[in-house]
């Protein structure tokens, strides 16, 4: 790994690393912020999943989390969105391709060399963060719209892997929806059958651990009513006694603004289970 940022937040350092990826394939680059505890100890991990568009960056620069992390001794560790590099596969726009991994395992070609983030996310940048920071294995994970999808499909997937989760305006339903219709149908093939292992609230229904999960989502948000969609999670959830907390927050659209006025409660709903 190689270190190519190194700024002074909150009492801490945010870095950003770039390395290459035996999964993906690829370079690739994350964000970790240590903050002042992790001089002298180990601490927890809190991985954040960002959108579509975004990289490493949008998460550290706008969401203002360090100082809650700092607060709780927390690690934040904020990997990009997709595989990147001349060789991987794209596709026009700005909801597939690059910037669009959806935190799956894709399946069909030009995508299954590269698009391989569950497993990136979920094992190989997991290993890269407890061998070489000092962090221990207890792991929480959150994110934001398609992140907020992956946050929790990674750890309804995934039992036992992660203490806590969260997310911010998530694309609950992936597979009813159109920005996961075409990415599943690119990435997973027509058959939808295979679409439901990647869909929270088909995961839902089979869960095997009851990790509660917290989700806020803004009422004026732009994506609500056409690819959001939280009521099929609150109805999947009560179907299955899944323990949910959805926070429906008057006035706040599907921006950044409003990830950073409601960080510190998520960031103290992980440090306590963490």
């Amino acid at each position: 790994m190689q270190r190519i940022e190194h700024r002074a937040c909150s009492g801490g350092w945010q870095d950003v690393y770039q390395h290459r990826s035996e999964v993906l394939d690829c370079e690739m680059k994350f964000a970790v912020y240590l903050p002042p505890q992790a001089a002298t100890q180990k601490l927890p991990v809190l991985y954040w999943l960002s959108g579509l568009t975004c990289n490493e960056q949008n998460f550290i620069t706008k969401a203002g989390a360090q100082r809650y992390a700092a607060e709780h001794g927390i690690i934040l560790v904020a990997p990009d969105t997709s595989p990147r590099g001349d060789e991987v596969a794209d596709a026009e726009g700005y909801d597939l391709g690059k910037g669009a991994g959806f935190y799956l395992n894709a399946t069909q070609e030009p995508w299954a060399r590269h698009y391989r983030m569950h497993d990136y996310i979920v094992e190989e940048l997991p290993a890269l963060i407890e061998a070489h920071f000092p962090a221990s294995d207890a792991r929480g994970i959150s994110g934001h719209s398609m992140g907020g999808h992956g946050a929790l499909v990674l750890a309804l997937r995934n039992p036992g892997r992660y203490r806590s989760v969260s997310a911010f305006s998530p694309i609950v339903a992936p597979s009813q929806v159109p920005w996961g219709e075409k990415a599943f149908s690119a990435y997973l093939g027509t058959d939808r059958s295979a679409w439901a292992q990647w869909d929270a609230t088909e995961l839902v229904a089979t869960a095997t651990e009851r990790l509660p999960l917290l989700v806020d989502q803004g009422d004026a948000d732009e994506f609500l009513g056409g690819q959001l969609q939280p009521q099929r999670l609150q109805a999947a959830c009560e179907a299955a006694d899944h323990p949910l907390q959805l926070r429906l927050q008057p006035g706040y659209d599907h921006s950044y603004y409003f990830i950073a006025s409601f960080i510190g409660d998520h960031i103290a709903h992980h440090a306590k289970a963490l």
